[in-house]
């Protein structure tokens, strides 16, 4: 099997075990080692008290493209530190996108730089992950 597929019998393990992504709403795009594109709608139930996204969808977002990008490479491998810095208002109706950027990877340590972007490919959120790789192969 090619490391494509790999990845992608790997991802498809974890999404369908995986509620929040599938509540979300949340649709698969690319799953590749270290890379994990995801997009999602939001829905007007997303939203907080002042009519734009809830913080928690893009941090939800973007941890499941965490755990997808840094999972892919075949050890199991789980978050040990997150956090997010929201750059513009999401609306409902917005269609959101994660772009992943691998920036260390070493046997037991991963770190990720996820941009959440909207359709208009504005930037509307930066979330940096810190995994711990552990030595559990997936398959």
């Amino acid at each position: 099997m090619s490391t494509p597929d790999i990845a992608r019998q790997i991802v498809d393990l974890m999404y369908n075990n995986d509620l929040m992504s599938q509540w979300l709403g949340i649709e698969r795009v690319i799953d590749a080692p270290g890379n994990s594109v995801l997009r999602l709608m939001v829905r007007p139930e997303m939203l907080n008290g002042f009519a734009i996204a809830h913080g928690s969808i893009t941090y939800a977002l973007a941890d499941s493209a965490l755990a997808f990008a840094s999972n892919a490479h075949g050890t199991k491998a789980v978050s040990v530190e997150t956090s997010i810095s929201h750059l513009k208002p999401v609306q409902a109706g917005d269609t959101l996108e994660t772009e992943v950027q691998e920036v260390s990877l070493t046997t037991r340590t991963g770190i990720y730089l996820i941009y959440i972007k909207n359709q208009r490919n504005e930037r509307v959120a930066m979330f940096k992950g810190v995994v711990h790789r552990t030595d559990k192969p997936w398959l």
